[in-house]
């Protein structure tokens, strides 16, 4: 079957061609001037010898240039690395390398880094400038390259928890199925519908599913190229705004802002992936903007939509929802590796998925592939139990389990309770190294005031009352904010080196 995720743009310029695509600052971009755009682009790529097959790295924020050169790769037929634009060169030149790409296509900001990169693979680099005069004197293209539904259009990157980031292979069925299934299924977008692309676009969430989809639909896409609260609320004030796609630390930033406000924007829709929500924020959220956020999941392997909460099956606050149409979600024993076993509703066990929008394997890495796809199933590394109306809901990630004293501690669970004190603004539970118990709980806070925050015996005895006695964090630490990843998620990783560092100081009663 042929199929080519150029298509989304393709089919929506043939059917809204005087539609607003784009919304950058005062700049209006129509479909048809979107599509001319990318086939100019496209054919300065041609001139620059990228062919069908090929890998391109693209190192760009949220502007025209990222979505014009992403579409423009695979008019070309080619596979759109994109590359998180706060790496530095020692990082970007391992994705380049590892992903045999061709070409590096930089925004002009991040092109020194691009360059130096390019030095250390011998992989040419050029600015997107460079590819607008470029393609000022090339022919355009005038169609994309049709590819197999199977051939790889996006190769996503991992961000390394365990080792290297590993290359997730999407293809084009992937991709499109996972865009129609997110706009016409899972979410329901509009023509009508306006979307803020405040979500990374290099990251698979913000791609499928506030770009893809809502182009995919004929909708209009606001570009913000940097996440900034203030900025966000007035674009989705301004441009009227109807659907909002963000990750929690984004939902908080946003509630934090809005208290000084008297004018608050009303989306129809607010969808929340990436990372938990804790169900206090959510309430929050609801409560101050009179909208209900519903909460989904989904990972780079899975492209990445695999449930989310869908009105027609009803919203369940603390659950990611239901699978989207064509994806099957299940629980599977977690300590069994070589098979999946599949346990029954309500048992704890591993988040597995099967369906259109499982990717096709790690790039260059089979043994990774085959550890991470058994009986058809590819296991999420996530725990997680279904209720009674098939809503899965997640309880943590297993390397981030804490096993204290032979007892299993969800930091998620903890995390629920903590971040409902009032001065508690974020936080993030983790487990640290103890002689005495394998592992202790530390509870890394954000406060509410940062030139008054709590005493850490407060905190440690507020959690005392209202969690279990083997789970609740006997170390605090306060922070001015937490470390975050390219996607906004928290980096539970860098504040267990940090404070692995430091050592385990208890400071309150075991």
């Amino acid at each position: 079957m042929q199929l080519s995720l150029a298509s989304v743009l393709y089919e929506s310029r043939r059917r809204h061609p005087d539609e607003v695509a784009l919304v950058w600052g005062d700049t209006r971009t129509s479909y048809t001037q979107l599509w001319a755009k990318v086939l100019e682009t496209a054919g300065a790529l041609r001139e620059s010898g990228v062919g069908p097959g090929d890998h391109v790295a693209l190192l760009a924020p949220n502007t025209p240039d990222f979505v014009i050169t992403y579409y423009a790769i695979l008019v070309r037929g080619g596979v759109v690395v994109p590359v998180p634009p706060m790496l530095v060169p020692e990082e970007i030149s391992y994705l380049v390398g590892d992903s045999g790409a061709v070409l590096i296509v930089s925004s002009p900001v991040f092109l020194e880094n691009a360059r130096k990169a390019s030095a250390a693979v011998g992989v040419p680099a050029v600015a997107t400038t460079d590819l607008t005069a470029l393609a000022a004197t090339s022919t355009p293209e005038t169609m994309f390259v049709t590819r197999s539904a199977l051939d790889p259009a996006v190769l996503f990157y991992t961000s390394g928890t365990t080792g290297r980031p590993k290359g997730a292979v999407l293809s084009h069925g992937n991709l499109v199925l996972n865009a129609l299934t997110s706009a016409l299924f899972a979410n329901e977008f509009r023509s009508d519908d306006v979307s803020l692309a405040c979500l990374p676009l290099f990251h698979i969430f913000g791609q499928t599913v506030a770009l893809n989809s809502l182009l995919l639909v004929g909708g209009r896409v606001v570009l913000q190229a940097q996440f900034n609260a203030d900025e966000a609320l007035d674009l989705m004030i301004n441009e009227g705004v109807t659907v909002l796609v963000a990750v929690p630390t984004m939902y908080v930033a946003l509630l934090e802002v809005a208290d000084g406000r008297d004018t608050l924007p009303s989306p129809r829709l607010c969808i929340c992936g990436g990372a938990a929500l804790p169900v206090a924020v959510l309430e929050a959220f609801d409560a101050r903007f009179g909208v209900r956020i519903l909460e989904g999941y989904g990972l780079s392997e899975t492209s990445p939509l695999a449930t989310v909460n869908q009105e027609r099956f009803g919203r369940i606050p603390g659950s990611v929802g239901h699978a989207v149409w064509g994806v099957d979600v299940e629980i599977a024993r977690a300590e069994v590796d070589d098979r999946v076993e599949l346990l029954a509703t309500g048992e704890l066990g591993e988040i597995v998925v099967r369906g259109h929008n499982v990717f096709t394997g790690y790039h260059d890495n089979p043994e990774a592939t085959a550890a991470a796809v058994v009986d058809g199933w590819f296991r999420t590394g996530d725990l997680g139990r279904r209720d009674d109306s098939g809503a899965v809901h997640i309880v943590d990630r297993k390397k981030d389990m804490i096993i204290r004293g032979g007892y299993n501690i969800y930091p998620r669970e903890v995390e629920e309770i903590l971040v409902r004190h009032p001065a508690v603004g974020q936080v993030a539970v983790i487990g640290l190294p103890d002689a005495v118990r394998g592992e202790e709980v530390l509870a890394v806070v954000v406060p509410t005031d940062p030139a008054d925050p709590p005493d850490a015996q407060e905190i440690i005895d507020w959690s005392r009352e209202r969690i279990a006695r083997h789970k609740y964090p006997r170390r605090v630490e306060f922070v001015t904010e937490l470390p975050l990843g390219p996607s906004r998620k928290v980096l539970k990783r860098e504040l267990r080196r940090r404070f692995t560092e430091t050592g385990f100081t208890e400071t309150g009663a075991s």
